[in-house]
């Protein structure tokens, strides 16, 4: 998400909107902070090596990689002695296979755990809920949102609820916020309640 005026902001997820793309033709993750769709490393590698991912799709599997290294987690092999890969859930793609062998092909370069381009954004930390009410029509909302995004944000995921949105200002206390606060700088309760009061007021409670 753009951000007027400053850098380009990441956008944020929570685990809840990861859990919906819990299918191998709509394959989502999160690791070690950061949310990759891998539906087109599915499309482009079928067949074995692709099952442990597809079995772990809508869900975090940071336990699979070390948070220093961000390699598979290795540990010692207990008959062999030597240092392997640690995959719990069964090797998975890209992971070299324990004993040698000359099918195993490394032309694929950079692993998909370590390509950006399969990342869409960063796992939230802190999720807030906040409970949306438009007092002229008695409608309300519950969204739950992260914790470090901005007003704005938080205001264009309410459009898909109410598309004139956009052309309300936003009051906690009385007082217009601006747009780009951080929520968790608001230092707001857990729940918090936003009145749809006009075109022009936001408020809370």
């Amino acid at each position: 998400m753009a951000n007027k005026g400053g850098p380009e902001r990441p956008r944020y997820y929570t685990p809840y909107e990861i859990s919906l793309h819990s299918a191998p033709d709509d394959c989502w993750v999160s690791f070690l902070g950061a949310v990759h769709n891998l539906t087109d490393v599915i499309k482009e590698n079928e067949g074995p090596l692709v099952q442990p991912i597809i079995r772990s799709a809508g869900m975090d599997i940071s336990h699979w990689f070390d948070k220093d290294t961000g390699d598979v987690k290795k540990h010692v092999d207990p008959i062999t002695n030597l240092e392997r890969p640690h995959c719990p859930e069964g090797r998975f793609l890209h992971v070299a296979p324990n004993e040698p062998t000359s099918i195993w092909d490394t032309s694929f370069g950079t692993p998909w755990w370590k390509n950006q381009s399969t990342k869409v954004g960063l796992l939230s930390k802190r999720t807030q809920v906040i409970r949306v009410k438009n007092v002229l029509t008695s409608q309300e909302h519950k969204l739950e949102v992260p914790s470090e995004e901005i007003i704005r944000e938080i205001r264009d995921r309410y459009l898909d609820y109410n598309w004139h949105a956009s052309s309300y200002t936003w009051k906690v206390a009385g007082r217009p916020t601006p747009f780009v606060i951080l929520l968790h700088c608001i230092n707001l309760p857990r729940q918090l309640t936003c009145f749809l009061c006009g075109r022009d007021s936001w408020y809370h409670t």
